[in-house]
């Protein structure tokens, strides 16, 4: 659509994502109507501000579609089996997400749009992205980071301040509702079982995920350890000249970035690849040094490349990124024992690259599953633990696969899930933890069975090591 004026559309929910799409498609002419699940205190509130504008809000009357519907923008966490999507696929109305909202908007007005550098994985994303603009801003280019990371999308499109590039972090559901983006160049950082409850099963969450190759101008970023990204570069259609990118935390073959030595090199966009490699930067510059964290430097640097920045950018932008709280933050040294939250670990795939940067580890761990199985995590780090503490709505799942893959670790099972678990936890880790080992917050698990989200469960387990200390 181009001409807005006068278009029925409907906005399916009332976050961080509806509520400016309805504005914007109010300010561009549409006749629109915000419906919602929820008919609550903050629902009452948001439908009033909007009401005030103009803008029909239904609330408690998410599943029904508006008569004379012709588009409907959806909020990206609506799962596509709900009844609303099935009756516009009966009535032939097309579903967009707020992604496509803003790629279709990014040339409004007569505007330069600026190419997009997109990223989606099961973990990582957040941190490559913000990897990403750091080196972009090193670069003199004027970029943010925007998407599922926070900002806006719309507003970064449609707002006064116009950007050179922009890095875009993109989650499964935005891209299940994004049919038409077509990215400068896009990575996929790893594929690992995740939200399945929303996608059905792998192969469809893998599809999706996906997506974010479809009509990539100049390169497809892919990880040389996880065949599952590399598939889908294969299975991507793109742009006659795009190219198929690889990172790895070995040596890079030609067309790959790499390591060699503690040096991070590039051995894609060089003359002569087969015999040469350019040095990006040293992995003591990038914070922290874990492994995970370095391929996610990989990742952003290969994108940024993509974009012709130059090496020594890259170096800079490296050097000047901090990352984000309870991403394998350290938060104190007791008794020779290191406390490190990785609260942001709420799946497996994260968990695991958690536990294999520590060599001996008390491992604080559960939450709500969403339908994950643990056995491989333990399995793989059974010869790293020390200790085990399980607390949370699932623990059981955790504490059955430690009985099978790790029979002879300690386990203490803290049958509770209020907050103030935690302060519990921390004391049973220091019980069980030795010098040199780490007491390591890496849930496995989303938070709310007993936080309002990993934030707060991390600050939680800060602000227990701290009591600890101060005793």
């Amino acid at each position: 659509m181009t001409d807005w004026q006068g278009k029925n559309v409907t906005v399916a929910g009332l976050g961080v994502s509806g509520v400016p799409a309805a504005k914007v498609l109010h300010g561009l002419g549409a006749r629109v109507t915000v419906v919602n699940d929820g008919d609550d205190e903050r629902a009452r509130a948001q439908a009033e501000k909007l009401q005030a504008l103009g803008i029909a809000v239904r609330l408690g009357d998410g599943d029904s579609l508006p008569d004379g519907t012709e588009l409907i923008v959806t909020a990206p966490g609506w799962k596509p089996d709900k009844a609303l999507f099935r009756a516009a696929e009966k009535a032939d109305v097309p579903v967009w997400g707020d992604v496509e909202l803003a790629w279709r908007l990014r040339d409004h007005g007569g505007r330069t749009p600026a190419p997009w550098l997109a990223v989606t994985g099961t973990n990582g994303k957040t941190t490559t992205v913000q990897m990403l603009a750091s080196i972009l801003k090193a670069a003199g280019l004027r970029t943010a980071a925007v998407g599922n990371i926070g900002v806006s999308l719309l507003d970064a499109v449609l707002g006064e301040e116009t950007y050179d590039v922009l890095a875009v972090e993109l989650s499964s559901y935005q891209l299940h509702w994004a049919p038409s983006l077509r990215a400068h160049s896009a990575a996929v950082l790893n594929l690992a079982p995740d939200h399945l409850d929303w996608h059905g099963s792998m192969e469809a969450y893998a599809a999706d995920k996906g997506r974010i190759y479809e009509g990539n101008r100049i390169a497809c970023v892919y990880n040389a350890a996880d065949k599952a990204t590399e598939d889908l570069v294969r299975e991507a259609d793109v742009e006659e000249g795009c190219r198929a990118i690889g990172f790895t935390l070995g040596t890079p073959a030609p067309s790959q970035l790499g390591v060699v030595d503690g040096i991070l090199v590039d051995r894609a966009f060089v003359p002569n690849r087969q015999k040469n490699a350019q040095e990006l930067a040293e992995v003591a510059d990038i914070r922290p040094p874990a492994p995970h964290n370095i391929a996610n430097a990989l990742a952003a640097a290969a994108l940024a490349r993509a974009y012709g920045v130059p090496a020594a950018a890259v170096r800079e932008g490296l050097r000047a990124f901090t990352p984000d709280a309870h991403r394998i933050a350290h938060v104190a040294d007791l008794d020779g024992v290191a406390y490190v939250d990785d609260s942001k670990a709420t799946n497996t795939h994260a968990a695991q690259a958690s536990l294999a940067s520590y060599e001996s580890i008390v491992w604080i761990a559960g939450g709500l599953a969403k339908g994950a199985t643990f056995d491989e995590l333990v399995a793989g780090a059974a010869g790293r633990l020390r200790g085990v503490v399980l607390i949370g709505a699932d623990r059981g799942l955790i504490r059955d696969a430690l009985a099978r893959h790790a029979p002879e670790v300690p386990v203490v099972d803290l049958d509770r899930t209020d907050t103030g678990a935690m302060l519990q936890a921390v004391q049973e880790a220091k019980r069980l933890a030795r010098a040199g080992d780490t007491v390591l917050l890496a849930p496995a698990c989303a938070s709310m069975d007993m936080f309002v989200n990993y934030n707060q469960r991390g600050d939680a387990f800060a602000a227990a090591v701290r009591e600890l200390a101060a005793r």
